[in-house]
């Protein structure tokens, strides 16, 4: 009986029995399957990995030559600039001391000709003194007090002394005069300037002398014989150191007495006559301030 009953039980669940077992096998056989693509994704993600260190290794190589060829182009560079700049700088330096030496020796003329300037005034004032002494050997005697010219009236006053005083040289006299007229010391400078002229009117300081009197009165603002100064620098010196600026300062001292026609004459006069130079600017200016263009000729300076 008992016999009977297992063999009925075991009919009964043989078939459960080989249901589990064929779930068993798939699902090893899965798990085998999975097995295998993980050692396939493994394999592969092994070669990706191999692929990405060669490629890495090799972008390495690759920075590394490029770093050495820019660090050998930038010597290269940098020789070809200290060469460029050799080349180039020893032209200018050659150039350069060559300039140097053109202003050395330009002032080495300058200085030359300045000294011999220097000599030839001392050399004419010397000549003025020279003169001036066969002047006063040769002039006549005074009369002896009490003798009667030959009117019978009385002597006639004893002439101007035809020689400076003992002592007094041309050089010496402008030197000082000069100083004190640059120190605006005008009242110590106009009788030196006077005594200049008295005495070496025929050296080539006279016609400066002469201009600076009428200087020195314009500053003073005594338009009238400033006026007259100047016209003695053109008159007796027309061709004088002063000759343009005597021009220009005689036509400052026009416009200063009202004399704006003839003012506007002698401004034009310095602009035709010395082109490009400060004083045909400053004339212009004048004849602007005056109204007038350069080449106006009929139209009257307004009047101040």
């Amino acid at each position: 009986m008992s016999l009977s009953r297992t063999v009925i039980l075991f009919v009964a669940f043989a078939p459960l029995t080989f249901g589990a077992s064929k779930e068993i096998v798939e699902l090893q056989r899965d798990v085998s399957m999975l097995q295998d693509q993980v050692q396939k994704m493994q394999a592969a993600l092994n070669d990706k990995l191999t692929s990405l260190q060669a490629l890495v290794q090799q972008t390495t190589d690759y920075s590394k030559n490029t770093d050495r060829a820019l660090a050998v182009m930038q010597d290269r560079f940098n020789d070809a600039m200290k060469q460029q700049q050799a080349s180039v700088s020893a032209p200018v330096a050659s150039v350069g001391q060559k300039l140097d030496q053109m202003a050395e020796d330009f002032r080495a003329v300058r200085e030359s000709v300045l000294d011999m300037n220097t000599r030839m005034g001392k050399l004419d004032a010397k000549m003025a003194d020279l003169q001036n002494l066969i002047n006063t050997i040769k002039a006549p005697a005074p009369p002896p007090p009490g003798a009667t010219s030959p009117s019978g009236a009385p002597g006639a006053p004893q002439a101007a002394q035809a020689g400076p005083p003992p002592g007094m040289e041309a050089s010496t006299a402008y030197t000082n005069a000069y100083r004190d007229y640059l120190g605006g010391k005008y009242d110590l400078a106009m009788p030196e300037f006077n005594d200049y002229l008295k005495y070496f009117s025929n050296t080539q300081f006279a016609s400066n002398v002469q201009f600076y009197i009428g200087d020195i009165y314009f500053k003073k603002q005594d338009y009238t014989n400033a006026l007259q100064a100047f016209d003695n620098v053109l008159e007796r010196f027309p061709d004088g150191n002063k000759t343009a600026d005597a021009h220009y300062m005689k036509g400052m001292a026009l416009m200063q007495l009202g004399r704006n026609d003839s003012a506007a004459r002698e401004f034009r006069d310095v602009y035709t006559s010395y082109p490009d130079t400060d004083l045909a600017a400053k004339a212009k200016a004048r004849l602007k301030e005056l109204g007038l263009n350069v080449g106006t000729t009929n139209t009257r300076a307004k009047r101040r």
